[in-house]
């Protein structure tokens, strides 16, 4: 049967062991499904940043190999849940990322120059603008879940009408972060969807080792709020999940609560990192399978059905992606590096001790050897 928030079974009142899906392998809408209220140029719009997602992960990947950047970690696999998951959320809504999640940034208005600055080790690159309601990158695992549940009550005690979404992987939900977030959140109700991106492997860990739960929808049971499991490689159905969930964590309905845990079931095709080598630890043939379920080959097999992408039109959208990131690049690389004294900067409003004798003796060293030298290979 369809569900939705107008039916007598909300998506997100399902049991978290079943997995919402639209679309099949094949990009046909599958028995019982409904298509999410979604107008056809956003649709194909929506396919546009997951075109763009992965051109810029292939550029960036190759950037690194020819030591133009540094270490990068890679989405491919991931396009469908980041792309459908952002586009659910409204302008007033936020965004609270880890360290993946580039697509879901650049929906949100985050610009593809700062995404490689920031990749290229220049900290400009995590200098949000201020009409750009996403937080700042989340390297350290499941930090940022604390900050979203945190945001999301200030929000609810000023009775403003925003929900906060927050990214994290299958391995974050073995830190206490993660519970204490979930815990937090449910016991203060507030309006805050957490987002995993469950992509089967913690770096080396799979999914089987990271806990012996049937599911990860399911461990929002004991937070007393809503699980739910979706097929994260799936656009349509990510957001039509998220768009339930960040209108149910806004306006909440006789005894629901705010809360949502969203599962979305996905795979990243690549490596964990650039300095990571995923051949050590997982067998091709099942990267291979987990292929055959490509976010945008199944996009795409859709929007051609309903007669709104074709050759043409296909053509038009992959040119105009690599005009827009070989642009980047160029200007990105074009930018003058940053003063080695800004890796001091942003940090504490004032300095420690510790980090102003740190920051001497590094002015020190560069007046005394220059720059050219410090930087030489050995």
């Amino acid at each position: 049967m369809p569900y939705g928030r107008g039916s007598t079974v909300s998506i997100l009142q399902r049991d978290p062991g079943e997995q919402v899906q639209v679309l099949d392998v094949d990009g046909r809408v599958v028995d019982g499904a409904e298509v999410p209220d979604i107008d056809d140029e956003t649709m194909v719009e929506m396919y546009r940043h997951m075109r763009l997602a992965r051109h810029f992960d292939e550029r960036a990947v190759s950037l690194q190999r020819q030591g133009r950047m540094g270490t990068y970690p890679p989405l491919s696999g991931q396009e469908a849940a980041q792309v459908g998951s952002a586009y659910a959320l409204d302008s007033e809504d936020w965004a609270f990322p880890s360290y993946r999640e580039h697509g879901a940034g650049f929906v949100r208005g985050m610009s593809l120059k700062q995404t490689l600055l920031y990749w290229m080790g220049d900290e400009r690159g995590n200098q949000v603008p201020e009409d750009v309601n996403l937080f700042t990158i989340s390297v350290p695992i499941a930090t940022q879940i604390p900050h979203a549940t945190g945001m999301a009550w200030a929000s609810k005690l000023r009775d403003d009408d925003r929900a906060f979404l927050v990214y994290f992987g299958d391995g974050a939900t073995s830190e206490g972060d993660f519970h204490e977030g979930m815990n937090f959140g449910g016991v203060f109700d507030v309006p805050c969807v957490y987002f995993c991106n469950n992509n089967q492997w913690a770096i080396s860990v799979p999914r089987e080792r990271q806990t012996v739960s049937e599911t990860i929808a399911g461990k929002a049971t004991a937070y007393g709020f809503e699980g739910v499991r979706v097929d994260g490689m799936d656009p349509l159905a990510v957001y039509q999940v998220t768009r339930e969930a960040v209108e149910k964590a806004k306006n909440p309905g006789g005894d629901e609560r705010r809360p949502t845990l969203i599962e979305a079931v996905q795979y990243r095709f690549g490596a964990h990192t650039t300095a990571d080598d995923p051949s050590v630890y997982r067998d091709e043939a099942e990267v291979e399978k987990w292929r055959e379920r490509d976010p945008l080959t199944r996009f795409e097999a859709f929007l051609r059905d309903r007669g709104l992408l074709d050759d043409e039109r296909v053509a038009e959208i992959d040119e105009r992606v690599d005009e827009e990131v070989a642009d980047v690049i160029e200007r990105a690389e074009e930018m003058a590096e940053p003063d080695p004294d800004r890796m001091f900067e942003h940090v504490y409003a004032d300095l420690p001790a510790g980090l102003c004798a740190q920051r001497d003796s590094l002015r020190e060293l560069r007046e005394r050897h220059g720059d050219d030298a410090l930087l030489e290979d050995e």
